[in-house]
C-alpha cells in the first residue's frame, strides 16, 4: 500500500460524500440570485427565467431511474467523479453563454452531472460508515440540497453584483473540479466486484430487472410521487424569493441573507425527521405535519386581498420560514422510507433514482407554473393556491403510503 493510501484523511470519507452532494446542489441554487441580472443582461422574461430555474431537472425528469441503475453498474465512486466533472465543464461553458437557448442546454447537462453525483451517494454512505452511525450520517445527507442552495443564495448575490454572473458560473465550475480531485484522493475506490446482476442471470434483461421490479411495486411510486409534490413547492417558492424581494424593494444586501435563511432552515426539518423516526414517530404523521406546515406557511406568506395587501412583512417572512422548515420533514422521512419500500436490496438505488426522477419533474413543472400564475394575476398573491394544492395531494398520498406500509408483514428483507 502506498504512503498516500495510508495517510489519514483530513475528513471522514462519508462526510466528504455529503460535501460532494452540497457541491452539486450549489449548481441548482446558483441561478436564483442571478435571475434579476440575467433578465437585464439577456432580456429574459419571467416565464423563461422559470424554465431556466427548472431546466437543471430535465435529465433527472427523463432519466433518473436509468441513471440510478447506471451508477450501480459504473461504480458509485466513478459515477460521482464523472458527475462532478460534468458539472465543472458545463458551468465553465455556461459562463461564456450569450443567450437563453445555450443556457437552457447547459442547465440540462448540469442536471445530468447533478444526478451522477447524488444518486450513488446514499449507497456510498452505507458502504463507508458503521451501522451504528448510519442514521446520523444519512440525516446529514438529507440536508445536502438545502445547505447547498442556502450557500448559493447567500454568496451568489454578492458575487453576481460585484463580478457578474459569468464569474459566478466559472467559480462554481472550479469548485466542482476541486471537489472531484478531493473525492478521487480521499474516498476509497469501489469494490472490485460490483453487484451488477442477480446470481445466475446475465444479459440485458438481467441489467433491466431491478428497474422492472422497482416499477411494478407500489411503494417506490408512492414515495416518488410524494417527493415530486414536495419538490415542486419548495423550489417554486425558494427559487423566486430573490426576485420577489427585489420587487418589494428589499435592500440588495438583505436579499441573499433572507433567502439563504429560508433555504438553510430546511435542514432543521430534515435532521428532525431522522431523529423523530428514530424515536418511533410514524412516518405518515411526519409527512402530514410537513404538508400542513407548507400549506399554512404559504398562505401566511403569499395570501393577499383584492388590493394586493397582505399580512405584515415579519409575519409573511415567518410563513416562508415555516414553509421551508416544516417542509424539511418530508424529504427526511421519504429518504428513510425508500429503503423500506424498495422491493429488494438490489433495487434501493433504482428506487432512489425513481424518487429523484419525480422530484426533478416537480422542480421542472413547479417554477414555470408559479411564474405563469404570477404573470396572469399581476403578482405573487395567488402562489399559495399552487403550493396548497400540492401539499393536499401529498398528504393524500401519504395516507395511501401508510396503508401500504401497514400491509407489509415486515420491513423489506435484504436480497
Amino acid at each position: 500500500m502506498s504512503a498516500s493510501a495510508q495517510r489519514r484523511p483530513l475528513i471522514d470519507p462519508a462526510l466528504l460524500v455529503v460535501l460532494a452532494g452540497v457541491c452539486a446542489a450549489l449548481h441548482v441554487g446558483k441561478l436564483p440570485p442571478s435571475i434579476p441580472v440575467l433578465r437585464e443582461a439577456l432580456g429574459i422574461s419571467l416565464v423563461q427565467a422559470g424554465f431556466l430555474l427548472s431546466a437543471v431537472q430535465i435529465a433527472g425528469m427523463s432519466t433518473g431511474l436509468l441513471i440510478g441503475r447506471l451508477a450501480d453498474g459504473l461504480g458509485l465512486r466513478r459515477s460521482m467523479l464523472l458527475g462532478l466533472a460534468v458539472l465543472a465543464l458545463a458551468s465553465v461553458a455556461g459562463a461564456a453563454a450569450m443567450g437563453v437557448t445555450a443556457l437552457l442546454v447547459l442547465r440540462g447537462i448540469e442536471g445530468l452531472g447533478f444526478l451522477l453525483v447524488v444518486l450513488p451517494a446514499p449507497s456510498m454512505v452505507r458502504r463507508l460508515v458503521a451501522p451504528e452511525r448510519m442514521s446520523r450520517v444519512l440525516g446529514l445527507w438529507g440536508g445536502y440540497m438545502p445547505l447547498g442552495t442556502a450557500l448559493a443564495l447567500l454568496v451568489g448575490p454578492v458575487l453576481t453584483e460585484s463580478l457578474g454572473w459569468p464569474a459566478w458560473w466559472g467559480l462554481l465550475g472550479a469548485v466542482s473540479a476541486g471537489m472531484a480531485l478531493w473525492v478521487w484522493r480521499a474516498v476509497p475506490p469501489d469494490p472490485t466486484q460490483l453487484p451488477a446482476t442477480a446470481p445466475g442471470r446475465s444479459g440485458p434483461w438481467a441489467w433491466l430487472r431491478p428497474i422492472h421490479n422497482t416499477l411494478r411495486a407500489p411503494g417506490p411510486w408512492l414515495v416518488a410521487l410524494c417527493f415530486g409534490l414536495y419538490s415542486a413547492q419548495w423550489l417554486s417558492v425558494v427559487g423566486f424569493l430573490p426576485s420577489i424581494y427585489r420587487e418589494a424593494q428589499v435592500p440588495g444586501a438583505w436579499v441573499g441573507v433572507l433567502t439563504a435563511c429560508v433555504a438553510a432552515i430546511n435542514i432543521v426539518g430534515n435532521v428532525a425527521a431522522g431523529r423523530l423516526l428514530h424515536r418511533g414517530w410514524a412516518p405518515v404523521h411526519l409527512l402530514w405535519l410537513g404538508c400542513a406546515c407548507m400549506g399554512l406557511g404559504a398562505v401566511l406568506a403569499f395570501a393577499a386581498n383584492a388590493q394586493g395587501a397582505g399580512l405584515p412583512a415579519a409575519v409573511r417572512y415567518a410563513g416562508v420560514l415555516l414553509f421551508s422548515c416544516g417542509g424539511g420533514l418530508i424529504p427526511g422521512t421519504l429518504f428513510s422510507l425508500a429503503v423500506r419500500v424498495a422491493p429488494s436490496e438490489q433495487t434501493v438505488a433504482t428506487t432512489v433514482g425513481w424518487m429523484q426522477q419525480w422530484s426533478a419533474f416537480g422542480q421542472f413543472a413547479g417554477p414555470p407554473l408559479v411564474a405563469w400564475v404570477a404573470v396572469r394575476s399581476g403578482g405573487w398573491r395567488w402562489t399559495w393556491l399552487v403550493t396548497v394544492a400540492c401539499a393536499a395531494a401529498c398528504a393524500l398520498l401519504a395516507a395511501v403510503l401508510q396503508r401500504h406500509l401497514q400491509g407489509q408483514a415486515r420491513p423489506r428483507a435484504a436480497g
